[in-house]
């Protein structure tokens, strides 16, 4: 599978109960962004101080489509190839900032306005810990 697909939803609980530990240590830290922000790939491997982009987008592409996947972003805010349109509607309906797309952007879609939505997991979203 490719770092660019996600599975179905349906494919997590598959996994449930062989999830390698790092996988799980991502998919925490998914669900732990809250609605509006985002980390990118290498946030996420700092954050845990484990890994890198690389790493977290493997496990993204196989476990991610379980969690709020929307929220773990390119570093060049350039919205993730086969899901723009689902992963826009997500931002729109949470408040996500995006930059609206220049003339010359690929399909005329906005990128997101990292400066504005990166989260550094800090602040918690309410419900967890």
């Amino acid at each position: 599978m490719s770092e660019q697909s996600l599975p179905d939803d349906d494919a997590c609980p598959a996994y449930a109960d062989t999830l390698p530990e790092y996988a799980e240590r991502v998919l925490e830290v998914t669900e732990s962004i809250p609605p509006g922000r985002v980390m990118t790939y290498g946030d996420v491997a700092e954050y845990l101080e484990e890994g890198g982009p690389r790493q977290v987008g493997r496990v993204m592409s196989l476990y991610g489509g379980g969690v709020p996947w929307w929220r773990v972003v390119r570093a060049d805010g350039v919205l993730l190839a086969g899901h723009e349109l689902e992963a826009l509607d997500r931002y729109r309906a949470e408040g996500t900032p995006l930059k609206e797309a220049s003339r010359a952007a690929e399909g005329h879609l906005p990128r997101l306005d990292l400066r504005r939505a990166r989260w550094d997991g800090g602040e918690r979203a309410q419900g967890h810990t």
